[in-house]
């Protein structure tokens, strides 16, 4: 038994744990096991509360989300309602410019006829005066004639006018 390397083995091994008993080894280790236990439960701690700030922070900017899409909504539709509107002003503005223009037009058009019979019944006037002239020369002649046709061209100008 004695020259079995086992059993040498082995006794060194128990006196070996005795010294490390005696001079309290074990409780370093549990001290240490202790503070790593604690130092991981503080983490997991820590983990927590952060995921707890991000799973809030992910509300909040879900929330965020939710409100800048409503607001997209709203500026969309209300900048299609100011669009409807300002084409329908546009069109109201051209109809109206069309219908002022066509009443410009017709005003041109009714001055045109009334300036152009105007100037027909002038010249059927002149004309008259002219016909009505050589027949009185031709028939009525010397001084009564002078005065009759004078008097007759004053009043026929006095009417047209």
């Amino acid at each position: 038994m004695l020259e079995n390397t086992t059993f040498w083995v082995a006794v060194a091994f128990f006196i070996f744990f005795a010294i490390v008993l005696r001079a309290g080894a074990h409780k370093f280790a549990g001290k240490a096991l202790d503070e790593r236990g604690q130092r991981i439960k503080a983490e997991l701690e820590e983990a927590a509360r952060l995921r707890g700030e991000a799973e809030a922070l992910l509300k909040e900017y879900e929330a965020k989300r939710q409100a800048a899409e409503a607001e997209a909504a709203a500026i969309v539709t209300s900048a299609r309602e100011e669009a409807e509107r300002v084409a329908k002003e546009a069109h109201e503005r051209v109809a109206e410019f069309v219908a002022r223009r066509t009443a410009a037009a017709e005003a041109k058009i009714a001055q045109a006829e009334a300036q152009a019979a105007a100037e027909v019944r002038a010249a059927a006037a002149d004309a008259a005066v002219k016909a009505a002239e050589q027949i009185l020369r031709e028939t009525v002649k010397g001084k009564l004639a002078e005065d009759i046709f004078a008097k007759g061209l004053g009043e026929v100008k006095g009417k047209l006018n």
